[in-house]
């Protein structure tokens, strides 16, 4: 059997994606066999962030790049204090918005670990400065629950679900929720008369 399967790969040695997809095919049908574990479920691909204390999750589709937080970044007179201002990325301006300021939970503390998600934002692109980013995750849909409990930073309303890993929780927040928001849209202090 072990000899069929090595000539059937050296059989495909001219055409490389043919060889990949075989030993691709070969390797989740080992995995099935070893595990027991279905190798045909769809993953979700999102990408883990942390504000405080708590872990969420993104859809990877709705963040354009991740940053380190820009040197400098102007202000905009008039802007509410969440917004941090407007920054040049490549000789584009980029708004930068302080996500846990936003919510509440007070200012980023400016660490080193902190950095930009940018968004593919409704009109252009939107910065917003985390805690820290984790990179890509990947769950299953058996992992994902639609039960949110509260969390430390008041922000439910922005959460589609939590995935359960373990002890770990992942909080699924929508940006399309928080784009969306009346809160989010008048970026501009109420005037004063």
């Amino acid at each position: 059997m072990r000899d069929a399967q090595a000539i059937a790969l050296r059989s495909l040695k001219d055409h490389p994606f043919d060889l990949l997809r075989e030993i691709e095919r070969r390797s989740k049908t080992a995995l099935a066999g070893a595990t027991g574990i279905d190798v045909n479920v769809e993953e979700w691909v999102g990408i883990g962030f942390r504000l405080g204390d708590e872990q969420f999750i993104v859809a990877r589709d709705s963040i354009r790049e991740v940053l380190m937080v820009p040197a400098f970044i102007t202000r905009v007179p008039g802007a509410r204090a969440w917004i941090k201002g407007l920054a040049n990325v490549r000789g584009h301006l980029l708004p930068i918005v302080d996500l846990k300021a936003f919510l509440g939970a007070g200012a980023n503390s400016g660490d080193r670990e902190a950095r930009v998600l940018v968004l593919h934002g409704i009109e252009m692109p939107i910065g917003l400065i985390v805690d820290e980013v984790y990179g890509f995750r990947r769950f299953l849909d058996t992992e994902r629950t639609t039960e949110i409990s509260r969390t430390i930073i008041r922000c439910e309303r922005y959460l589609e679900g939590v995935y359960e890993r373990g002890i770990e929780n992942w909080l699924i927040f929508s940006m399309q929720r928080l784009e969306a928001s009346d809160e989010f849209q008048h970026a501009a202090e109420p005037a004063t008369h």
